[in-house]
């Protein structure tokens, strides 16, 4: 489709007519228009119109002067949208659609909210209830900024120009005033932005010098944890914030029965940044939660399935006009043997891949390549997917890669950290195993290349592991070789002595110690950049270590079993009336920075922790 034309215009327009001031309303829907093609000089002439439909289209923006001031009914759905700004310049629209485009968040409909005050319906649904919320975001912000205007004016000095502390001040507030969920920053910060150019009260730039800011010592927190003396950190202060059933059958408060099987923070968006945003899944539901605020964010529902796994992926898509845009996608799968394909913030299914005739009990993302995607199953395979990039339909078309076959069910995935695009450890049933996943190689079918056993002798192998996770590039941490134990092995090492044998004694560094249960398929997990591992048990508590100090300098020899840095009691919440006195935590996971804590339990309850 080319420029519009007025006889087009005249065309599709209603009613019926030789002039363009007569129309009414007028249907551009499935034209294949791009922005450019929405020539302002022409529409402007649609002066009378009410009624506008772009929707299937491949307009990635609305040029900001369409002069079309009386317009009170607007559908861009399934275009390719990526900003929502230039919407203010309709002020009497009254009903809107953007359904469809993949590149809106959450962030952009509280701007919608917040541009166009005499909106109605936003694709199809009662606006109030944003509109809410809109206006408490907006009333705290407000306060926010005014209170960062006034620390930021006690640091001027009189010889700062007033135009520059004028710039220096709206930085200073894009950058720091913070509020509510880290999924509605973008929209805080666009709003911290607004509120900071007007200033609060338009009150005068004015540099007095009597106001300037002190620098004063740090406070000291009396019984803040000390380092201890062999060099790992100050034991950290984690306190329960928020319980939820999110995942509940039929909605069902009265459920505590629905499992809760794994979680994964979502990639932070910068380089450096953190996230607190977490997915769960459980039941016939995947939840995505702001730790911050305990607010599900989104929730989508597959009946007859039941979720066991979930794993997050950040994709760069490239537009129809080669723009780039960066999505988030999550990859959820369970007892069916499907991969759904999540785009979360847009709110939709993208893609089902059918992985295996049996469930899926695990899956995990190439930290290497970030479209290739392992699954594992009950049917003792595990398959290497290239989930590729979204087409303009916004569809994923995966092909399969490799195929390992296993001697027992995998249950847990691990990438080997310092090659993740040569080998892949696998915790199953039957022992800990090893993959090379190298796709030079010609074999598209393959065998386990090495089992690793925790102990000299035969005897060792065939040992369930039920926990797998590398703490850094050499060190993983492993579970299910021994009742009441942890292991700290290094990779480096027992690879690099296991000649041509196919089944290798790890090289253990240290033995930590844990329940004494004999129940199983507790997951563990690590956080890396803090040197933390993490373990649930039977009874609701979270097993902390800090092993940093193991890290730094491995022992040549193990060590006597070591206790874990402190244990997170059940906290013991309140469920129909009653305390839950206590549950199993499937499994329990901290964000990169360590600054929340996520615990999954057997009985319908999501438990976030946050550091204090």
């Amino acid at each position: 489709m080319g420029p519009l034309s007025a006889r087009l215009l005249m065309q599709r327009g209603r009613p019926k007519s030789d002039r363009l001031g007569k129309i009414r309303s007028l249907d551009l829907s499935g034209l294949e228009l791009l922005s450019e093609h929405l020539d302002p000089k022409l529409l402007c002439r649609l002066t009378q119109l009410q009624e506008l439909d772009l929707s299937n289209n491949h307009l990635e923006t609305l040029p900001d002067n369409l002069g079309l001031s009386h317009l009170r009914v607007l559908r861009c759905a399934n275009n390719q949208l990526g900003d929502v700004t230039a919407l203010c310049q309709f002020p009497k629209l009254e009903e809107l659609s953007l359904e469809g485009n993949p590149f809106l968040t959450v962030n952009d409909n509280l701007k919608v909210s917040f541009l166009l005050p005499t909106l109605r319906k936003v694709n199809g649904k009662d606006a109030s209830s944003t509109y809410s919320q809109v206006e408490n975001l907006n009333r705290e912000l407000t306060s926010r900024v005014t209170a960062h205007w006034e620390k930021f004016m006690a640091t001027l000095g009189p010889e700062e120009e007033a135009e520059k502390a004028q710039a220096d001040f709206v930085k200073s507030a894009v950058r720091d005033v913070r509020y509510g969920p880290e999924s509605l920053s973008e929209f805080t910060q666009w709003r911290a932005r607004l509120a900071a150019l007007k200033r609060p009260d338009d009150v005068p730039l004015s540099l007095s010098p009597s106001k300037r800011a002190c620098a004063s010592p740090s406070a000291q927190v009396e019984g803040s944890p000390v380092a201890g003396s062999d060099g790992s950190q100050p034991a950290v202060k984690l306190e329960p914030l928020h319980f939820l059933q999110c995942h509940s059958k039929n909605n069902s408060p009265q459920d505590l029965e629905t499992q809760l099987w794994a979680c994964a923070f979502e990639p932070a968006w910068e380089e450096g940044a953190t996230s607190q945003t977490v997915a769960t899944c459980g039941g016939e539901a995947v939840c995505v939660i702001d730790c911050q605020t305990g607010i599900v964010l989104h929730k989508y529902k597959a009946p007859g399935e039941e979720f066991f796994s979930v794993a997050w992926t950040a994709l760069m898509v490239v537009t129809q006009a080669g723009h780039k845009k960066r999505w988030s996608v999550l990859a959820a799968a369970g007892l069916r043997g499907l991969v759904r394909l999540l785009h979360v913030r847009a709110g939709f299914c993208c893609g089902v891949i059918r992985a295996h005739k049996k469930a899926i009990a695990t899956l995990c993302f190439s930290p290497a390549h970030e479209t290739h995607l392992f699954t594992a199953s009950y049917d003792k395979r595990i398959i290497l997917w290239d989930i590729g990039v979204p087409n303009q339909d916004y569809e994923f078309q995966a092909s399969q890669l490799l195929t390992l076959d296993t001697t027992s069910i995998p249950l847990r995935l691990c990438p080997v950290a310092s090659c993740p695009d040569a080998r892949l450890l696998a915790g199953c049933e039957g022992g800990c195993c090893c993959w090379d996943v190298r796709l030079d190689q010609p074999q598209k079918r393959r065998v386990c290349e090495v089992e690793f056993v925790f102990s000299e002798g035969s005897e060792a192998s065939g040992r369930r592991v039920d926990g797998l996770a590398f703490v850094n590039e050499d060190i993983v941490a492993s579970k299910g070789s021994g009742l009441g134990t942890i292991c700290l092995w290094s990779w480096r090492q027992t690879w690099g002595g296991r000649g041509s044998q196919s089944t290798v004694a790890v090289v253990v560094l240290a033995r930590l110690q844990w329940s004494s249960t004999e129940l199983a398929y507790f997951s563990l997990s690590a956080c890396p950049d803090k040197g933390i591992v993490l373990c649930g048990d039977e009874e609701g508590n979270v097993w902390l270590y800090d092993v940093s100090n193991i890290l730094k300098q491995p022992p040549l020899l193990p060590a006597a079993l070591q206790a874990p840095t402190q244990i997170l009691k059940w906290p013991q919440p309140w469920a129909l009336g009653q305390v839950v006195t206590k549950t199993m935590v499937n499994t329990v996971v901290a964000n990169a920075s360590f600054t929340y804590l996520t615990a999954l339990t057997d009985s319908n309850i999501v438990a976030i922790w946050g550091r204090m």
